[in-house]
């Protein structure tokens, strides 16, 4: 491997890894906060045990996705210097915000939140939770804007005197058209894994644990979990629906790459499965669905479908002339190929939609053993309680993994290449030792995670204990 593959390799790892934690975070906030609200309103202590308990699971997730994220921006002053020094400008401001506003926002009253019990008024302390929750949802908005001018590249101009691109407009990349499709679509996904998560670890406690009074508890916590990844889960579909539309008219070759479609099509299938070479010469075996792919990528069951024998002639010119009125230089938009990894691309988005649609099928399954409160005692029953939440995880890190696959070979679209976005003084011993030191340390910390997960889940929720209500003067104090 020369040093641009070991680079991006040591990036997906970082990436891909850390994004295990952000959907969680995103999602558990959510249902603890709808937890301590529950009690709040109603009083009943089985609400607040779960908040207390699902709490405690979300901070130590929290801790390590802040972890992993700090690691995982030093690769942009190291092997992506170039890419940082050309587009920084861009990429960087809404980065900026994420870390000065969203960060803070959501860490400052986290620490509120966890140390706050008795010691803030209570309506000021569940609104505590909900802020950190709109935290974490703005973080992934900005972030996702950044992403998304990697996707489609908007609101900026090229500076020949300082050979780099500058921000002329930050309203068009907050509003990119590929931004407002992603992030309803990313934040779903973030509460199927949310709700997942505390369905498969109730539904786990509610068959596994000891304590028959508990059982009503983590029965109540499943089926919220279940409630909560069922709904998000149609959310997906919808939003889903959306996007493929519009990354098919920003990028056509990555719907093309998506579905292996080498020649264009109208109407066009969607391919289930297909066994063939790699090149689309040969076609051993396929399962395919009649017109759904025009519909996805057009919305329209008859519409035409551009393959990648065509894209491949069609882009190279179509992507000079956009960048003509910028003058760009020739070497940041002149790849060797237009084509992404096919396999990868193709399956990728299969293992996306598959753990999905499990975990759909695994919320549904779980509502209905659980009606009426029943306990349910089969062993498959508890394989799911296991697999639950891990099906989301995977179908999210498999969903970045298609969506930055597919825009190969370029780092930021039509704009500059992934090769020309290397640092030139990154070598392969250097990158390779730091990938080793990170997915070493990534490492530690996973036996780290799991540990500590598999430990509290082990004690289970606290016993109820009345939370100590503050002084009249405590009170008065809090309002001035």
């Amino acid at each position: 491997m020369d040093a641009l593959d070991l680079a991006r390799w040591q990036f997906a790892i970082t990436t891909v890894y850390h994004f295990l934690f952000v959907p969680i975070t995103i999602g558990m906030s959510a249902v603890v906060a709808g937890f301590h609200t529950a009690w709040l309103r109603t009083r009943n202590p089985e609400w607040l045990r779960l908040a207390k308990f699902f709490g405690k699971l979300f901070t130590i997730n929290f801790a390590l996705g802040l972890v992993t994220g700090i690691v995982q921006e030093f690769q942009f002053g190291m092997n992506w210097s170039a890419y940082s020094r050309f587009v920084g400008d861009i990429f960087g401001a809404p980065l900026a915000f994420e870390a000065l506003l969203a960060f803070f926002m959501e860490s400052t009253f986290l620490g509120l939140w966890i140390f706050g019990w008795g010691r803030i008024p209570e309506k000021l302390h569940v609104m505590c939770i909900w802020l950190v929750h709109i935290g974490t949802v703005l973080s992934a908005y900005f972030i996702l804007a950044a992403n998304s001018f990697m996707q489609n590249p908007v609101g900026f101009s090229y500076d020949a005197t300082k050979n780099r691109a500058v921000l002329t407009d930050f309203v068009a990349v907050l509003m990119n058209k590929v931004q407002l499709v992603t992030f309803p679509h990313v934040v779903a996904a973030a509460y199927m894994t949310g709700g997942a998560m505390v369905m498969g670890v109730a539904l786990w406690k509610l068959m596994k644990g000891r304590v028959a009074e508990d059982r009503n508890m983590y029965r109540k916590g499943a089926r919220v979990g279940a409630w909560v990844t069922l709904v998000a889960s149609v959310a997906i579909l919808i939003t889903g629906d959306v996007q493929g539309k519009i990354m098919t008219e920003v990028q056509p070759m990555k719907m093309a790459a998506a579905e292996a479609l080498y020649e264009t099509e109208q109407p066009a299938s969607f391919s289930a499965f297909t066994i063939g070479s790699l090149d689309g010469s040969q076609e051993k075996f396929a399962v395919t669905v009649p017109r759904v792919l025009s519909f996805l990528a057009t919305g329209d069951f008859n519409g035409k479908v551009e393959g990648i024998n065509d894209l491949r002639r069609e882009l190279p010119a179509a992507i000079a002339q956009k960048n003509k009125e910028y003058g760009i230089p020739a070497e940041y938009i002149s790849p060797s190929s237009y084509v992404p990894n096919i396999p990868g691309s193709y399956w990728s988005f299969r293992f996306m939609m598959g753990l999905g649609f499990f975990a759909m099928g695994a919320a549904a399954l779980v509502l209905w053993v659980t009606r009426k409160g029943a306990t349910p005692t089969s062993k498959w029953v508890l394989w799911v309680a296991v697999l639950a939440p891990f099906s989301p995880v995977f179908a999210n890190s498999f969903g970045w993994i298609f969506t930055e696959i597919g825009r190969q070979p370029w780092l930021v679209y039509g704009v500059m290449t992934t090769q020309t976005g290397l640092s030139t003084a990154a070598s392969v011993t250097e990158v390779a030792i730091s990938l080793t030191v990170y997915t070493l340390l990534y490492a530690v910390l996973a036996v780290i995670e799991v540990k500590l997960y598999l430990d509290y889940i082990k004690k289970g929720a606290e016993p109820f204990e009345e939370p100590k209500q503050l002084e009249d003067d405590d009170q008065l104090a809090f309002a001035y």
